[in-house]
C-alpha cells in the first residue's frame, strides 16, 4: 500500500510538507508562497518559554500555524487528530492510509533515525507526511531529506509520542476538501496584512519588530546582569535559533523575500519587487549579526565585538523590517 504521493524538497519542514500536500490534490504552491500565504513571518524573544534553560527567540510562527492559515485562506477543509493512546494513533493512520489519503503529523526529530547524529535534538514539532506502508515499514516524505524515507512501526511510534518541550501527542493532520477553484490572490492580500499587522501592532514587547528591541535592550546587559559564562550560553542559545534550528532566522527572510518577488507578479504590483530586495538585505544583516555573535561567542576578536555592537546591530535590523512591513501593511487587491 503506498500512495502516489510526490516527494519534493524545501527549505523549512512546515512549509514543505503543506505544500506536498496541497500539491497531491492538484493545488501548486512554491515553498516562498506557502510561506508568506500562512503568514509564518515572526519574531519573539520568550523570557518565560524555556529550551535547555535558557529563553526561546523565535524567528516564525508557532508549529501548525502556516499548514492552518494556508488552507483556511483557501477554503480547503482538513481534519486535525490528537491522541492519548499510541495504538489508536497508529491504527487511525493506517485507516486513512488505506483510504488512500497521505497524512501530515509532528514529530520529535531526536529518535529519527535517518537524521544524522549531529542534528538530532529534542525538538517535537517537526512535520513529515506519511504516504504509504509496507508490512512494518511506513513511507515518510520529509522535505528537509533528499529522499523518500522509512521508519519501522515502533521507530514511527516513538517520534510521534516523544516527551518533553511541546510533546507531539499524536499529532496529524490531512486534507478532506478542496474547493473546484482556488483563487490565491485574496489570500495572499489577507496573508501579508497578517503579517505586518502581527510584527508592528502586538502591545507585547517581547514580539514582532519591538521583541527585537527587546532583545537588544537584554542581550546588551546579559554580561553584568548573568555574568560572563551565563551571558555566553544565552548567546550561543540565540545562535541556534537563528542558524540551526527550524531553517535559521535569516533563511525565512530570505524565503520571504522570494515570496515577494513571485506576489509582484501574481499581483501585478512591481513595487513588491523592491520590498523583495530589502528583504534580501534584511535576511544579510541577519547573517552578519549571526557572524558576529559567533566571533563573540568563540571570542576570536579578544574582546573586540562586544555585547553592546551586537545590540546596536538588532537596532538597525528592527529598524529595517519597521520599514518594509510599514509598506507591506498598505497593500491592497
Amino acid at each position: 500500500m503506498k500512495i502516489d504521493f510526490q516527494h519534493n524538497l524545501a527549505a523549512h519542514c512546515e512549509n514543505g510538507v503543506t505544500a506536498n500536500l496541497l500539491n497531491f490534490y492538484g493545488v501548486k504552491l512554491s515553498e516562498p508562497m506557502i510561506f508568506g500565504m500562512g503568514s509564518g513571518y515572526f519574531f519573539s524573544h520568550m523570557p518565560f518559554y524555556k529550551l535547555n534553560g535558557m529563553a526561546v527567540t523565535s524567528f516564525r510562527v508557532w508549529p501548525g500555524v502556516i499548514f492552518k492559515r494556508v488552507t483556511r485562506g483557501l477554503g480547503i477543509q482538513v481534519k486535525r487528530y490528537k491522541f492519548r493512546n499510541p495504538e489508536k494513533a497508529m491504527e487511525e493512520l493506517d485507516h486513512l492510509l488505506e483510504k488512500g489519503i497521505p497524512v501530515g503529523m509532528l514529530v520529535g526529530v531526536f529518535h529519527l533515525p535517518y537524521f544524522p547524529k549531529e542534528y538530532r535534538f529534542h525538538f517535537n514539532a517537526h512535520n513529515i507526511t506519511v504516504f504509504g506502508r509496507e508490512g512494518d515499514r511506513y513511507f515518510v516524505s520529509d522535505p528537509i531529506m533528499e529522499h523518500v524515507e522509512t521508519l519501522s512501526r515502533e521507530e514511527l511510534r516513538k517520534v510521534r509520542f516523544a516527551r518533553g518541550t511541546y510533546p507531539p501527542r499524536g499529532r496529524m493532520y490531512c486534507i478532506s476538501k478542496v474547493p473546484e477553484k482556488v483563487d490565491v490572490r485574496p489570500a495572499i492580500i489577507r496573508g501579508i496584512r497578517k503579517t505586518a499587522k502581527d510584527m508592528l501592532t502586538i502591545p507585547i514587547p517581547m514580539f514582532g519588530i519591538d521583541g527585537i528591541r527587546f532583545l537588544s535592550g537584554r542581550l546588551r546587559q546579559w554580561p553584568v546582569k548573568l555574568g560572563e559564562k551565563s551571558a555566553i550560553l544565552n548567546l550561543g542559545q540565540v545562535i541556534r535559533m537563528l542558524e540551526e534550528i527550524g531553517t535559521g532566522g535569516a533563511g525565512f527572510r530570505f524565503i520571504y523575500a522570494a515570496f515577494l518577488q513571485e506576489c509582484a507578479e501574481v499581483l501585478q504590483k512591481p513595487w513588491l519587487n523592491d520590498l523583495s530586495k530589502e528583504m534580501t538585505g534584511v535576511g544579510d544583516q541577519w547573517r552578519e549579526f549571526a557572524v558576529m555573535a559567533a566571533r563573540c561567542f568563540k571570542n576570536r576578536d579578544k574582546g573586540q565585538i562586544t555585547y553592546g555592537q551586537l545590540a546596536d546591530r538588532l537596532l538597525e535590523i528592527a529598524d529595517k523590517e519597521e520599514k518594509v512591513f510599514r509598506q507591506l501593511r498598505k497593500i491592497s487587491l
